[in-house]
């Protein structure tokens, strides 16, 4: 019990600190996106990496970025069928309503739920809600295990981070509204990956599928 009052002693903090430069020492920023709303420039599809948060490694004001985060950053297939789709929700309030100009996949190393496709184990866990999120990406997997099946498990899992934003941008491509603002010229669309344990952002290139250093 008093592990956790710390841990929320913390955050708590954390909130105090924040509130203190952007409402008290600061306030211009909030002030104006409260009068004026929302309008960010991009929508950012990460990963719930608690290592990984797009705000902290862009180093992002509030509201620069609309941020959706699932499981290894994943975009399911378009799919419109009445039921409850979170991640299709975000982009579709990103793209229609909120008008932002770029759409970026963010992907990262040593990625948990890659690890989890690739594997296909759960180590004795049932596993009701991970694996079939998971398996929007058995393309992904089935790539790699084509070209690289005699890679190294660790190089696999690399491989398939890669490989998934690839095919993350393919399904986003397949939502209709999309499609319209990318042929209209007012939407662009990012695959990036970050590498933990060396601090670098990378892009990747659709054309030949290989990842460039941003820098």
């Amino acid at each position: 019990m008093q592990g956790e009052s710390k841990d929320l002693d913390k955050l708590l903090a954390g909130f105090r600190r924040f509130r203190q430069r952007h409402y008290v020492e600061e306030p211009e920023l909030f002030s104006k996106l409260i009068t004026r709303g929302q309008s960010p420039m991009a929508l950012v599809i990460g990963c719930c990496d608690s290592r990984v948060h797009p705000a902290l490694v862009m180093d992002t004001d509030p509201g620069d970025i609309f941020v959706v985060r699932n499981i290894a950053n994943l975009v399911p297939p378009y799919l419109d069928d009445g039921k409850t789709h979170g991640t299709s929700a975000a982009i579709e309030f990103a793209v229609r309503h909120l008008h932002v100009r770029h759409v970026i996949i963010m992907g990262h190393s040593q990625c948990g739920g890659i690890r989890a496709l690739m594997d296909d184990t759960g180590g004795g866990e049932a596993r009701i809600f991970i694996d079939p999120w998971m398996a929007i990406m058995a393309p992904a997997r089935l790539q790699v295990e084509r070209a690289h099946a005699d890679a190294a498990p660790e190089e696999k899992y690399s491989l398939c981070e890669r490989a998934a934003i690839g095919v993350s941008l393919a399904n986003l491509r397949s939502f209709p509204f999309v499609r319209e603002a990318v042929a209209r010229g007012t939407l662009q669309l990012h695959g990036w990956y970050f590498d933990i344990d060396h601090g670098m952002l990378f892009s990747l290139n659709e054309a030949d599928g290989s990842f460039t250093p941003v820098d």
